[in-house]
């Protein structure tokens, strides 16, 4: 103790690491949740084109807040969310200013960096607890909506060449909720039949989000049994439980 009462913290002690913990993953699924469930009621309203865009980088936001526990992460994070953002409202206002392609090729990015630290979360768990199975789940959900840009960019760099809409609603263009809809619809290997991939960059992005889908599932259930099952194992092992 010094001289004030206050300990000292020792000359060859580790660095303190500044934690952001601010949200947790059940907060974050349940985010995520409202924003699958309204999306398509949001995007009816005026200026829902704005709105539903712009909630995107706020979820991807708050997922780097659950798992990340270095600075470090969040500045990267912050730092790929201004481009999404901003490009997206200065196209509205000013398209002469900035193309359309820059919010869904930013988002595309800043989804694939918080989608790994989900997964990084949940790879070095030491064992299966709620915030763990809650990232799994977001980080599935947060691959649709990765994949949900991706077509956004492939159809506005190809428009009208990209996708063949097999319905007779008006709607020819994947940006919004149709990409929305048609990336979920691939990821769970669903398809419908009523969007088609016609462009070869389409039907490889459609190919690698449900073998993706079906992979995520595989060894996301053998890391949470395997998981599940090493302290029981240990525990067997450990001779004060005989």
């Amino acid at each position: 103790m010094n001289e004030t009462g206050k300990s000292k913290q020792p000359m060859n002690a580790p660095p303190r690491r500044l934690r952001f913990r601010r949200f947790s993953t059940v907060q974050l699924l349940i985010a995520l949740g409202l924003l699958l469930t309204c999306a398509p009621l949001v995007e009816e309203m005026k200026g829902g084109e704005l709105i539903v865009p712009s909630l995107f980088p706020l979820e991807w936001l708050a997922g780097v807040l659950a798992v990340a526990d270095r600075k470090r992460v969040l500045i990267i994070a912050l730092v790929l969310a201004v481009p999404a953002v901003g490009g997206r409202w200065i196209n509205h206002f000013r398209p002469d200013l900035i193309p359309p392609a820059v919010f869904p090729a930013a988002g595309l990015i800043l989804s694939a960096f918080v989608v790994g630290n989900l997964i990084r979360f949940v790879l070095r768990a030491p064992s299966v607890n709620t915030e763990v199975l809650c990232a799994s789940i977001s980080a599935y959900l947060m691959l649709g909506l990765m994949w949900t840009l991706a077509y956004w960019l492939v159809d506005q760099l190809t428009p009208g060449g990209a996708f063949s809409f097999n319905t007779n609603a008006g709607t020819q263009s994947m940006n919004g909720f149709t990409g929305f809809y048609f990336s979920f619809i691939t990821l769970s290997t669903v398809g419908y039949g009523d969007i088609t991939p016609v462009s070869r960059i389409a039907r490889w992005l459609a190919a690698m989000e449900a073998m993706t889908g079906l992979l995520y599932v595989a060894v996301l259930i053998a890391r949470l049994v395997a998981l599940y099952s090493s302290p029981k194992s240990d525990d067997s092992q450990d001779p004060s439980h005989k």
